[in-house]
């Protein structure tokens, strides 16, 4: 709600509230096949060497994606660049019950910012809570700034050029403001001028998500301070999901003779 959304025109809700989605998964889990799951990169990145030991949960958790996706007829849905393959296998387990029990589903296709594909963490991998690399921007202001600081540079002397291409915190200034945003285009001239330490530019970014976000912060403020309001809004949209997706899971249940 703080970052923009409007609950009279998007609706908002804990997906543990509306429980067809893990109902929507199961019949997915049931047209899947374990080759489709097994090539999930995710899958390999979290299970690692001892994929013998990871939960059925894991393995099994695109079809719960899917199930999120499909169940509102979602026609695209905005990604980052590693999460392209869940929405692969989402428009297959659609294709797929489609093709055994007739058209039901519509078949999404993701959509990409061009500057935010790969967003970068404070370390310099990809940018994840499983990571512990995030940058909240709703942080008070000192305890930002102190984690910006933190972001991973090379070794090279102020007074050096620089390629901000190269850069963790030039990476994530970009995604932020834009590749054509006047603000990085004069970030870039400054790496590539030198004389300009990456201190600076660490700054440059702080400044950016505090400038940036800071509408949002100040409304979250007054939402965190009017619990039973957001409580309200999360209660009114779980009923209002669970009505959109209740006609989907009877075609569905219709569909496959449950």
């Amino acid at each position: 709600i703080a970052s923009g959304l409007d609950p009279a025109r998007s609706i908002l809700f804990n997906q543990s509230q509306v429980a067809e989605h893990s109902q929507l998964a199961w019949v997915f889990n049931c047209v899947a096949r374990m080759g489709w799951m097994q090539r999930m990169t995710q899958f390999k990145d979290k299970a690692g060497k001892n994929a013998q030991n990871a939960s059925l949960g894991l393995f099994a958790y695109p079809a719960l994606m899917a199930a999120d996706i499909l169940a509102y007829h979602a026609t695209h849905v905005p990604v980052g660049e590693d999460q392209i393959q869940h929405i692969e296998i989402t428009r297959d387990l659609a294709q797929k019950f489609n093709n055994a029990y007739g058209e039901v589903f519509k078949l999404p296709a993701h959509r990409i910012r061009a500057d935010a594909g790969v967003l970068p963490g404070i370390d310099g991998e990809k940018m994840s809570k499983s990571y512990g690399n995030t940058i909240d921007p709703f942080l008070p202001e000192k305890k930002l700034r102190k984690l910006i600081n933190k972001v991973v540079t090379d070794s090279t002397p102020m007074e050096d050029a620089k390629v901000p291409e190269n850069c963790t915190v030039y990476k994530i200034f970009k995604a932020l403001a834009g590749s054509d945003d006047q603000r990085t285009q004069d970030l870039a001239d400054q790496y590539r001028a030198g004389g300009m330490g990456y201190g600076h530019a660490k700054k440059a970014l702080a400044d950016l998500i505090l400038d940036h976000f800071g509408p949002a912060r100040k409304l979250r403020e007054e939402l965190m301070a009017d619990p039973a309001y957001v409580q309200q809004v999360l209660a009114d949209g779980a009923a209002a999901a669970q009505a959109k997706v209740a006609a989907v899971t009877d075609r569905v249940r219709k569909a496959v003779g449950l």
